[in-house]
């Protein structure tokens, strides 16, 4: 009798906690490996099967890796691609939530000869963001008033704070570091037709109004990373005449004028990402700025689609999801490590194309994992805004 391939779970951190559990009620075959083998025992005490739990090591994970496994990273971004190479040599897939990055690309090839599935991209944000704006351009394809001319405006906005806003309107559920290097990162988007780049993302910050439920809430809102290569990756067509595409991050109001001190010190260490001053100022945030012990956070993740033609709105809708943490665990900890057991679910099933991927874009999978999140309360709404 063969036994069921083993998903090698990496890192019992702060995002892990319910997509292992979920995963461990499924009766999935576990093998959790951690740096300190108290804090992996301590994270799945309440699972009703108990995992194997190893000491984080990736020579002994490759030894132990056998045909059919599945490796999930949730260890920092710059170790996929070592741990993604040692998966194909044991012949094992991979997931983690992690964009895609070029050398993760390139393992595309080897990976798809080997009938392997490397699966990135399937978090929060990069994640249930893309399942998002491909249900809404579907829908847009498919709407009775589909027009191929029709001027297109597309936000993707997605945002972590405390669920009791405090004064500094942010909290830290670990190092600061990714946050600084990323208002360090120049971004690219599209902006009133034209092609635009941010140097500095926090010097682009507009108003963002969006209807959450029952209310409507302004935010502020800017631009991340390169927003233009996802026109492709979301079926866009190359001649839709496009009047703004951004993927950004949100934040509480009045956060531009708390950061205030921050960005001048992101200002003074330039370009060069200064190593040094970076975490100075992490480590003075962390002290300061971080959760406390069960304290609540929230998720807001807002993906919309405007179509216009001679001012006249064919089809505006949103997608959102508005989360809380709770029992089950922090709303980030949910909407980040739920998707990627569900992107193991898919592979263990035979439902992810070989080589490099993302996260599903075929409508009866997207319904699927949507229907997950809403087994502990995160529920997607959408809402046609077409006046």
């Amino acid at each position: 009798m063969t036994s069921s391939p083993v998903i090698h779970w990496l890192g019992a951190g702060l995002s892990s906690g319910p997509g292992l559990l979920r995963l461990l009620a499924n009766g999935a075959n576990v093998c959790l490996w951690n740096r300190t083998l108290a804090h992996a025992h301590q994270l799945v005490a309440k699972a009703p099967i108990q995992p194997e739990v190893c000491a984080l090591d990736l020579d002994a994970l490759a030894v132990r890796l056998q045909p059919g496994d599945v490796v999930v990273s949730m260890l920092p971004a710059d170790m996929h691609v070592e741990i993604a190479k040692r998966a194909i040599a044991g012949q094992a897939h991979f997931v983690s939530s992690s964009y895609v990055s070029e050398p993760m690309r390139a393992l595309h090839d080897s990976a798809r000869q080997e009938q392997l599935c490397l699966v990135n991209e399937v978090g929060l944000d990069p994640g249930l963001d893309h399942l998002m704006a491909h249900q809404l351009i579907d829908a847009w394809r498919t709407d009775e008033r589909y027009d191929p001319g029709a001027t297109l405006s597309f936000r993707s906005y997605c945002g972590g704070f405390p669920a009791v806003p405090n004064d500094f309107r942010y909290k830290f559920s670990w190092s600061p570091v990714g946050v600084l290097r990323a208002l360090l990162t120049p971004a690219r988007y599209i902006a009133e037709g034209e092609s635009c780049e941010a140097k500095r993302p926090w010097e682009a910050i507009t108003p963002y109004t969006v209807k959450l439920g029952d209310h409507v809430e302004t935010f502020e809102a800017y631009p991340n990373r390169d927003s233009l290569p996802f026109m492709s990756d979301y079926n866009f067509n190359p001649d839709w005449p496009v009047k703004e595409f951004v993927r950004g991050t949100l934040r509480l109001q009045g956060w531009s004028l708390a950061w205030h001190s921050i960005f001048e010190s992101l200002r003074a260490a330039g370009s060069t990402n200064n190593d040094e001053v970076l975490n100075t100022l992490s480590n003075d945030l962390w002290q300061h700025h971080c959760y406390a012990e069960n304290e609540a956070d929230r998720v807001v993740l807002c993906v919309e689609l405007c179509c216009q033609s001679n001012d006249e709105t064919l089809f505006h809708r949103t997608c959102t999801l508005d989360a809380l943490g709770n029992t089950t665990g922090s709303a980030m900890a949910r909407l980040v490590s739920i998707p990627v057991s569900l992107a193991v679910d898919d592979i263990l099933a035979g439902r992810v194309s070989h080589g490099v991927s993302t996260a599903p874009v075929a409508p009866q999978r997207i319904e699927h994992w949507f229907n997950a999140l809403a087994v502990d309360g995160d529920s997607v709404q959408v809402q046609d805004l077409r006046v």
